[in-house]
């Protein structure tokens, strides 16, 4: 075994956890497409380097899903919708050190 430093600056876990068809969960309520459009943001930004979108299993927090969780951060989105994933993304690019988006290309 080995161990090192986390490779990315932040990494934004979506819970896609799957209830039976009558409980409350992140997955019924479009969690996987959610990360999809978070991950394509990212990735569309030029982030992956610096941004690991993750799918997450239960966060424990399912009557407020869908639930993002952004770490170092420690910052929680719940009830996010598709039109949410722009803010979450910015938020998200706010906090980088120094900012890839603004910096020139290696």
């Amino acid at each position: 075994m080995e161990q090192g430093r986390v490779p990315y600056q932040k990494i934004v876990f979506v819970c896609i956890n799957a209830r039976q068809p009558q409980e409350t969960c992140c997955a019924h309520r479009d969690s996987e497409a959610i990360a999809a459009a978070l991950k394509e943001r990212v990735n569309a930004l030029g982030l992956a380097r610096w941004v690991r979108v993750s799918k997450s299993g239960c966060q424990d927090l399912c009557a407020k899903g869908p639930n993002v969780m952004v770490f170092p951060d420690y910052a929680w989105y719940h009830g996010v919708a598709l039109g949410d994933v722009e803010r979450i993304v910015q938020d998200v690019v706010r906090g980088l050190s120094p900012s890839p988006v603004s910096s020139p290309s290696p």
